[in-house]
């Protein structure tokens, strides 16, 4: 009996050991990219720095570097930004929604599932031949910022019914039962039960989705974003109303990526100066939304109750 003992001491510790063994390479994997994400940041901060300024987001690009500003990249990633929003979070949640609490489970529900997960995996530059040729060509959007942005949901989508379907699952099955004992029916579970209690994980995956589509570059630059544009798309004199009339989803544009590789590409140490500021701004944007994942996650899931 004291040899079994003494067996199973030895057992539990060598497996604490391998759990310390484990913690230990796992936060070391986790600093080294940490670290390497805060160097390349201060780098980009050291030399940027000096255009900072509120000039600089104020500011048209021009061939000047002195007098070169982010103005309509910064404008065009917004409006991007939007129309990606505004389409990918609709489609996604209702699709994940119709996937795991409509469709029947058979085998086409399967080839589904399988190939919008792949369909995450997928490189942006695919999705931007895509676009080229139904956006652009086929449906004659042009190389606008609507072309732009259902590009991007195109390619945020899988993600978002992913997260989607991730935080209905997450919901015990015990909520389910109790609905349907009260009498309540199957969109009444949806609406009033699943998405209350799955919004902290499905805003979560809508905005990290949103934070890998605001850095993309090749898709926007295969449908033809601009690399120098000197204008706003919207009406600068009534931005709300220019807004409301949706006249700017068929105008040209340009991206904060685009307007780096521009300035990259450029011979003048001046314009890399440009383009790590911008760098740094891109940054910070991804960051405050990856920021604002967690703290709404955490957030909404304090106050739910089971």
């Amino acid at each position: 009996m004291d040899a079994r003992i003494q067996e199973m001491r030895a057992l539990i510790a060598r497996h604490k050991l391998n759990d310390h063994i484990f913690a230990i390479v796992g936060l070391s994997c986790m600093m080294i990219g940490v670290l390497m994400l805060l160097t390349a940041f201060i780098d980009l901060l050291i030399d940027g720095y000096g255009r900072l300024r509120p000039d600089f987001f104020l500011s048209f690009p021009s061939r000047r570097p002195e007098q070169a500003g982010i103005l309509s990249a910064w404008v065009g990633t917004a409006l991007v930004m939007l129309v990606t929003m505004v389409t990918a979070v609709p489609l996604g949640v209702a699709a994940a929604i119709y996937l795991e609490e409509y469709a029947r489970k058979n085998w086409i529900t399967d080839l589904i599932e399988i190939n919008v997960t792949n369909l995450a995996g997928v490189p942006s530059i695919v999705y931007g031949l895509l676009a080229l040729g139904l956006f652009v060509y086929q449906f004659g959007f042009g190389q606008s910022i609507l072309s732009a942005g259902l590009t991007l949901a195109l390619l945020i989508l899988p993600i978002v019914i992913v997260s989607t379907r991730e935080a209905l699952r997450a919901i015990p099955r015990s909520i389910r039962e109790a609905a349907y004992a009260v009498g309540a029916t199957r969109w009444q579970l949806v609406s009033d039960h699943l998405l209350p209690y799955a919004r902290g994980g499905i805003l979560t995956g809508v905005i990290i989705g949103l934070a890998r589509a605001i850095g993309e570059t090749a898709p926007v630059i295969t449908i033809g974003a601009l690399t120098f544009i000197a204008f706003l798309p919207l009406d600068v004199e009534a931005p709300v109303r220019s807004l409301i009339s949706f006249e700017w989803l068929l105008q040209p544009f340009t991206v904060l990526p685009i307007q780096m590789f521009n300035w990259v590409s450029r011979p003048e140490k001046a314009f890399h100066a440009n383009a790590a500021a911008a760098g740094v701004v891109l940054i910070v944007m991804t960051l405050l939304m990856n920021g604002l994942a967690i703290y709404l996650r955490y957030s909404i899931r304090k106050k739910i109750k089971w």
